[in-house]
């Protein structure tokens, strides 16, 4: 069910998001319900402060039977 919502904002910023939805092929109502969607997954899933390319490995090694020793001569060995 969609609803109503009045928001009050700043002139140049109303017409700078009627630009950009212009530009976009949306409306600002769903640029901002977007935004809202956006909100909520990102303060759902526990992971909001990982760039998104952290994200996309978080897991790759999970049951890999990798030590932190492993890691270090990895490191030493990048780096001769």
């Amino acid at each position: 069910m969609q609803a109503k919502l009045t928001l009050r904002l700043d002139e140049k910023l109303i017409r700078r998001a009627k630009a950009h939805a212009r530009r976009t092929g949306k409306s600002v109502s769903q640029i901002v319900a977007d935004y809202f969607a956006f909100l909520g997954k990102r303060s759902t899933n526990g992971d909001s402060k990982l760039t998104p390319t952290v994200r996309s490995l978080r897991g790759m090694l999970s049951g890999a039977d990798v030590g932190i020793e492993e890691y270090h001569k990895y490191l030493e060995e990048k780096h001769l």
